[in-house]
């Protein structure tokens, strides 16, 4: 079929909607129709050329949610109709990561910006056009591996459940997966972005106290504070790491770095308690480095460790955070600030950049 998507031809540059090309889905795949994507900040990185890895020309977005259209030769567990999350980790199932139960280290993965056989399913005339994540969610349509079509249980709009497929379970999985922060421990949200709240968010389900939000934005402290936060800081105008040595005594127990920004990460680290755990989920430009002091490692046994995609496991975690959606535990049609038309994605990003939405959604 023919549709007309954004694309981005080249870092720095605005995106052009353009008519492309979508091929009906081979084995193992199904084509979805979006219904809503978010829009996530590792895009504008991307659009920015933060990332030089990202190949272009492309089309953006990796979260998102709509509704099967076609499935391909292969596919049993989806059916036309189903409504779907995606996902941007395309897993094998094989490995011995999956087998063990972390398909986010998954060995066998796609190749960067295409689909299982290597190919992708765009065309822009004769040209292949990438598919971000996988799944370029800012597309109408887009073809993915069944794997990266997550069942949506009913009861929940595709609107909300967009935000599902990356930022929420990023920013809770980062939390309750990776952290395992327990009931009572304190813990620090370093960058209040669309991941950074749900981190937020992660740490009021965990019941974590003190649960300490810092950003350099006043609204996004605001809606942090909403979502379960206890403390407030602006990381310009305080000391932040005395700040919580004063609201905890020690320092905290865990520090979530959800932006990727390294004098961000150097205050996670300079927070930290004893024994207390820095979990970096954010990732910043190519070339920028973290450095630490081996004496600030060893003697107060405190741990650096990273977080890809909240540790997820796709299947499980996104059934189980739907659950707590409609249990009015994890809140999500709160951190929509704003719903865009696919043709005004530069105007997203340009909100997106200068801080005044938690999260802004493209809706089809």
């Amino acid at each position: 079929m023919e549709i007309r998507a954004p694309v981005l031809h080249a870092f720095n540059q605005p995106h052009r909607i353009e008519p492309i090309e979508v091929r009906p889905p081979r084995q193992g795949e199904v084509l979805v129709r979006m219904a809503a994507s978010g829009v996530c900040h590792s895009c504008l990185h991307a659009a920015e050329g933060a990332w030089p890895w990202v190949p272009t020309p492309i089309i953006l977005g990796d979260e998102g949610a709509g509704t099967i259209v076609e499935v391909g030769p292969g596919v049993a567990d989806l059916k036309a109709g189903d409504g779907v999350i995606l996902s941007w980790m395309p897993a094998c199932g094989r490995c011995r990561y999956c087998a063990i139960g972390r398909p986010v280290l998954c060995v066998n993965r796609p190749p960067r910006g295409s689909l299982r056989d290597g190919d992708t399913c765009f065309r822009l005339g004769e040209t292949k056009v990438y598919q971000y994540g996988t799944v370029a969610s800012f597309s109408p349509y887009v073809v993915v591996p069944e794997e990266c079509a997550i069942r949506l249980k009913p009861g929940v709009s595709l609107t909300a459940a967009s935000l599902i497929g990356c930022s929420v379970m990023t920013g809770v999985g980062a939390v309750v997966n990776t952290a395992r922060v327990p009931p009572g421990a304190s813990l620090a949200v370093f960058g209040c972005g669309g991941v950074g709240l749900n981190a937020v968010q992660g740490g009021a389900i965990s019941s974590a106290h003190p649960l300490i939000a810092v950003d350099v934005h006043d609204l996004k402290l605001e809606v942090a504070q909403s979502l379960g936060a206890t403390h407030r800081l602006h990381a310009t105008r305080e000391d932040v790491p005395r700040r919580i040595r004063e609201i905890t005594g020690h320092g905290v127990d865990y520090a979530v770095v959800a932006v990727g920004d390294t004098r961000a990460a150097q205050q996670a680290w300079d927070s930290l308690g004893p024994g207390g755990t820095c979990v970096i989920v954010g990732l910043p430009a190519a070339g920028h480095t973290l450095q630490i002091d081996p004496a600030t490692l060893v003697s107060p046994e405190r741990r650096l460790i990273g977080s890809y995609y909240g540790s997820a496991r796709p299947r499980e975690d996104f059934a189980r955070l739907t659950d707590l959606y409609l249990g009015g535990r994890l809140k999500i049609d709160q951190l929509i600030t704003r719903t865009y038309e696919m043709e005004q994605v530069e105007e997203a990003f340009r909100d997106l950049a200068a801080g005044s939405l938690a999260r802004g959604v493209i809706v089809f």
